[in-house]
């Protein structure tokens, strides 16, 4: 296929700050209940890159990243954003306590859960292959 004949839109390029300064709980509270669309897919798209770069900055292992999307699927947000420590980092914490929190505010019940839930677990899958990229490149 030529690729300029392709009619798909190039998303542009964004650096690991550009992406890190998102407005992640916005993002929460537009994409969460969205309808597939514009808001999901920046919410799925940069929006989850932009945490796995908050989150790796932090240390934060993807494990916990997806222990915690297990733990939003079977408790819900609101029991998630109740959690003394969400992620084991106090940093960490903080700021995924914030993205709970958005979510929360929507009070969209199940449907919400699991979308962030699956949210969440993408954000560890990216923190998992930053982590293998800079392995694989050291």
């Amino acid at each position: 296929m030529n690729p300029v004949s392709n009619p798909a839109p190039r998303p542009p390029d964004r650096t690991d700050d550009e992406l890190a300064r998102l407005d992640i709980p916005v993002l929460l509270r537009y994409g969460l209940t969205a309808p597939p669309g514009p808001r999901r897919t920046a919410l799925f798209g940069d929006g989850v890159v932009g945490a796995a770069v908050l989150l790796d900055r932090l240390g934060t292992q993807p494990r916990s990243v997806a222990f915690l999307a297990d733990t939003v699927r079977a408790g819900g947000l609101a029991f998630a954003a109740g959690l003394a420590e969400p992620l084991p980092r106090p940093e960490a914490a903080a700021v995924v306590r914030d993205w709970l929190t958005a979510g929360t505010e929507l009070a969209a019940g199940v449907a919400a859960d699991d979308t962030a839930a699956r949210w969440l677990r993408a954000v560890a899958t990216v923190i998992e292959l930053r982590r293998l990229t800079r392995t694989a490149r050291s």
